[in-house]
């Protein structure tokens, strides 16, 4: 479902794709809103219930650049789409620890089009 630099990652639990829309905005002498769109990016909200240590790794290695080229289904073309992206802020709950391996769970983190 989503390629970071050319790698599959696992099918997150969650996917939203939001559209975002960046505008410089002022009223005029009338009231009138005036707006000049700059440009329109995604960000792709992503979240998994669980992963394996392996995944959540791999994961993470990712997104840990500063910016990565994301592959991705665009529900506005209704096609694959690839862009540069960076990931917003990372977090990684413990489900448990067993015998010395922790599981876990709850992931979530956001990657924001460049």
């Amino acid at each position: 479902m989503i390629k970071i630099d050319g790698v599959e990652i696992p099918t997150p639990t969650t996917y939203v794709v939001g559209i975002e829309d960046l505008s410089n905005a002022e009223r005029n002498a009338k009231g009138d809103i005036i707006i000049d769109r700059i440009g329109t990016k995604r960000k792709i909200e992503l979240s998994w219930n669980y992963l394996s240590r392996e995944d959540l790794a791999l994961v993470l290695q990712k997104v840990a650049p500063v910016f990565f080229q994301v592959e991705y289904i665009d529900p506005q073309t209704n096609s694959k789409r690839v862009g540069t992206f960076y990931s917003g802020g990372r977090t990684a709950a413990a489900l448990d620890y067993r015998n010395g391996v922790i599981r876990y769970k709850d992931i979530k983190f956001n990657l924001i089009e460049r």
